[in-house]
C-alpha cells in the first residue's frame, strides 16, 4: 500500500500494542515501523531494474523480518525510552512491520512473506491506493491522538479505525468473489476457452474491476463494473512471445519473465523490444487502449542485455482518471 496509509496502519497499531503505556510515542514509532520496510525501494536504486524489482517487497517484507529487526530496533529504542522496556518495544516494532507486509498481501504485487522461500502472495482484492480504506482510518487514528493517554475514548477510537479498515478490506474479498463469478460467467456465454484467469480492482476504488484472461495465443483483458448493465467486453492482446528471439534464453529477460508470473506480451517499436507486465493493467480502461502501467524495453548494449523502465507521465495519471470515473459508472 502506499506511504501515507502504512503510516496510518503502523500508528494505530503502534497504539494497540503499547499507547496505555507510552501515549503519543506508540503512534510515533509504530509510523516508523510502517514506513522502514518500503525502504527497499532506495535499496534497489543501487541496481539493476530487474534485481530492484526482485528485491522490492522481499527481505523487508517477510516475517522473518519482523522477527530480527523487531528485536533490534525494539532494544535500540529502549537505550533512551525508558518508559517501556526492551521486550515491549521490540513487540511493538514486530507488530509495526508484520502488519505492513500483511497489508501488501493483499495488492496486486504482494510480498514475499515467507522469504527466503521464493513465494510471493498476493491476493489482489485492493489497489495500493484506496481512499477509502485509508480516509476513515485516518479520521479515527487523529481522533485517538488528540485523546489523553490511556482514556476509554483513546482505544473506542483507535479500535474503530481498525475495526472500520479491517471490514473494508473484507469486502474488497467479497467484491473480489463476486466479480470473479461475474467475469468467468461472461466467458462461458460467450464460449470463450481460457487457460487462466486473474482478476483485481482498477486503481483508486473497488467499484470497477478488471481480468487477465490468457488463452492460447493472446491475453484478453476485460472490465465490470457493479453498476454495468450490459455484457462484459473483452479485448485481445497477442502475446508475441516469439517475437523475443535470441533474448529467450536470456538469464536478466527470465529473470523479469518470472517476476511477472508469466503475465506479459512482446511489443516491438522502432526495432526495440518491449515486455509489459499485464499484472498492473493499462494506463487507460479505454477500449483496445496499448499502453501498459509497467512496460520494460530490453535492449543490447556493449555486449549486455539492458532491461529499463518505460518512464510515466502526468498525462497519462490525468487520462486514467478521466478514463475511470467514466467506466465505473457503468457501460
Amino acid at each position: 500500500m502506499d506511504s501515507l496509509t502504512q503510516i496510518v496502519l503502523g500508528a494505530a497499531v503502534g497504539e494497540a500494542v503499547l499507547g496505555k503505556k507510552v501515549g503519543n510515542k506508540a503512534m510515533l514509532y509504530g509510523a516508523i515501523a510502517g514506513t522502514i520496510p518500503d525502504l527497499d525501494v532506495f535499496i534497489g536504486k543501487l541496481f539493476d531494474t530487474v534485481t530492484a524489482l526482485e528485491i522490492h517487497r522481499g527481505f523487508t517484507h517477510s516475517l522473518l523480518f519482523a522477527i530480527l529487526f523487531g528485536w533490534i530496533f525494539g532494544w535500540l529504542i529502549s537505550l533512551y525510552e525508558k518508559s517501556a522496556s526492551a521486550k515491549e518495544w521490540a513487540k511493538l516494532l514486530f507488530w509495526g512491520f508484520l502488519t505492513h507486509a500483511l497489508l501488501d498481501v493483499y495488492t496486486t504485487w504482494g510480498t514475499q512473506l515467507f522469504w527466503p522461500f521464493d513465494t510471493r502472495l498476493a491476493f489482489k482484492n485492493i489497489f495500493v491506493i484506496d481512499p477509502l480504506y485509508t480516509l476513515p482510518f485516518l479520521v479515527f487514528l487523529l481522533l485517538a491522538l488528540f485523546q489523553p493517554k490511556g482514556s476509554k475514548k483513546r482505544r473506542k477510537y483507535n479500535n474503530l479505525g481498525l475495526i472500520v479498515s479491517s471490514s473494508y478490506m473484507i469486502l474488497t474479498l467479497i467484491a473480489k468473489g463476486i466479480t470473479y463469478t461475474e467475469f468467468t460467467r461472461a466467458l462461458e456465454e460467450q464460449g470463450i476457452s481460457y487457460k487462466e484467469i486473474e482478476t483485481k480492482p482498477t486503481p483508486l476504488n473497488t467499484v470497477l474491476w478488471s481480468a487477465n484472461v490468457e488463452t492460447a495465443d493472446a491475453y484478453l483483458i476485460g472490465y465490470y463494473s457493479f453498476f454495468d448493465t450490459q455484457p462484459i467486453e473483452f479485448y485481445s492482446y497477442t502475446k508475441n512471445h516469439h517475437l523475443l528471439g535470441e533474448y529467450d534464453d536470456d538469464v536478466l529477460v527470465n529473470r523479469l519473465i518470472k517476476i511477472t508470473k508469466g503475465w506479459y506480451t512482446i511489443t516491438e517499436k522502432n526495432d526495440c523490444l518491449y515486455l509489459n507486465d499485464l499484472r498492473f493493467g493499462l494506463l487507460s480502461v479505454a477500449p483496445n487502449f496499448q499502453q501498459f502501467a509497467f512496460s520494460f524495453q530490453i535492449q543490447e548494449k556493449q555486449g549486455k542485455t539492458v532491461i529499463t523502465e518505460v518512464p510515466k507521465n502526468r498525462e497519462n495519471a490525468k487520462q486514467l482518471l478521466k478514463d475511470l470515473w467514466k467506466r465505473m459508472q457503468g457501460n
